[in-house]
């Protein structure tokens, strides 16, 4: 598998924490200039002082100006020619108690986080030799889950932007993919097990268990296993392929 080009900039939202840390971390060790960012500036300082970043920018990816202004700040430092567009939330709720406020939440954070991302770091990207643009999506956007209409419909909407800008980039050398995890051992899926709990009164071995069915590997995704397929996305052995949504997910579909 070939490498990453010399000491790229790499930009990871939603860094500081689970599987974009994971991320980031990955992307030091293979030799790049790590970015993270995200909401919490105490999050992400300590990963910049555990070496899994180099630099930490604060802002919040529904916030569009807060957002560029964030990436403007660290593309000023270098150049960004990856972004790993990772930031997102899920909030749980049948459809018929899904009103539109909430349909809004999920679809600024997982969807219109990712298209400001991506603006604000394409311009320069698409004029130099390398350029990657991997989201992180989720099965979600792959197919159907009960109780998270707002949240898979947002991850459709990215998958949709990733196979229809990649065409759009194809004449150039900056790449577009999606990484869809399925259930990974997050703190986000730790609230979910909660919730679960909390609903059903199941114990935590078995709300894990409720999760854990729906691979058919019978567990949760480590977060180290989705960084590795980002970083071989990142590689230059990578450069044909683009437009993908790949599932890292046990074999579910």
């Amino acid at each position: 598998m070939s490498g990453l080009p010399h000491s790229p900039h790499a930009l990871v939202t939603g860094g500081g924490r689970g599987i974009g840390r994971a991320i980031a971390s990955a992307l030091v060790g293979a030799g790049a200039t790590v970015t993270v960012l995200g909401r919490s500036a105490a999050v992400l300082d300590e990963a910049v002082n555990a070496g899994a970043a180099h630099f930490a920018a604060v802002a919040d990816v529904s916030n569009e100006a807060s957002l560029k202004a964030a990436i403007a700040a660290a593309s000023a430092r270098k150049p960004i020619d990856i972004l790993v567009a990772n930031a997102g939330s899920a909030e749980s709720a049948p459809f018929a108690k899904s009103d539109s406020a909430l349909f809004s939440r999920m679809m600024d954070v997982n969807f219109m986080g990712v298209v400001h991302a991506v603006q604000a770091v394409l311009p320069g990207m698409k004029d130099r030799p390398y350029g990657r643009i991997v989201a992180i999506a989720s099965t979600a956007g792959l197919k159907g889950y009960a109780y998270v209409s707002a949240y898979a419909a947002a991850k459709h909407a990215v998958i949709g932007l990733v196979r229809s800008l990649a065409l759009e980039m194809a004449g150039s050398n900056v790449t577009v993919n999606a990484v869809c995890p399925g259930f990974t051992d997050t703190d986000l899926v730790a609230g979910s097990i909660d919730n679960i709990m909390k609903k059903t009164g199941r114990t935590r071995e078995q709300a894990i268990a409720e999760l854990a069915k729906h691979n058919p590997q019978g567990r949760l995704v480590t977060p180290q296993e989705v960084a590795d397929a980002v970083l071989w996305l990142c590689g230059e052995g990578a450069s044909a392929i683009t437009g993908q949504a790949i599932a890292v997910a046990g074999g579910e579909v």
